[in-house]
């Protein structure tokens, strides 16, 4: 059953949002290897691949609803940050952000009184909740680390280790 044009074109901003925190979570990976510190470059990496895996699942929702997908423009992520906390304070915030949108697309799919549309984006705001406690956790720890090298290259290590994502794909 086709979704209501409303819902269609939010649906349609979270493809685009998704894509926009890929990118960003690229950028953010890539700023981690210009610094050398790898563990926390592939951590990010990881991120982004999840974040486009999230993409393609509400781009094909969005198709097997019977709805046409239209990607909009995404916004250039952020390419300057002053530490590694810096950069997590921006993925927290970034996780913050999508959310609400996932939140505010629940609170539209149930005012058109789309039940289809709800066990979807339900999994999507368990999903979040475990991303914005993860990234918490990790930016406390880089906040505690401060600039002890030691406890980052620590921090950096662990974070290497991270082959999945923490939550739909992991």
């Amino acid at each position: 059953m086709k979704m209501p044009k409303p819902l269609e074109d939010a649906f349609n901003a979270q493809v685009t949002m998704e894509l926009g925190a890929s990118i960003s979570y690229l950028q953010m990976s890539a700023f981690f290897a210009a610094a050398n510190l790898s563990g926390m470059s592939t951590w990010m990496r990881a991120q982004s691949a999840e974040e486009i895996s999230h993409a393609h699942r509400f781009l094909d929702f969005v198709l097997d609803r019977g709805n046409p997908v239209v990607i909009g423009e995404v916004t250039p992520p952020v390419t300057a940050f002053n530490s590694p906390s810096d950069v997590f304070a921006a993925s927290l915030e970034q996780e913050r952000q999508v959310t609400l949108a996932i939140h505010n697309l629940y609170h539209l799919a149930s005012e058109h009184g789309d039940l289809g549309s709800l066990p979807f984006l339900q999994e999507f705001i368990s999903e979040q909740n475990e991303e914005e406690a993860t990234v918490e956790t990790i930016l406390e720890r880089m906040r505690m680390a401060g600039t002890d090298s030691g406890a980052i290259l620590l921090l950096d290590s662990e974070l290497g280790g991270r082959t999945r994502g923490p939550g739909l794909d992991g």
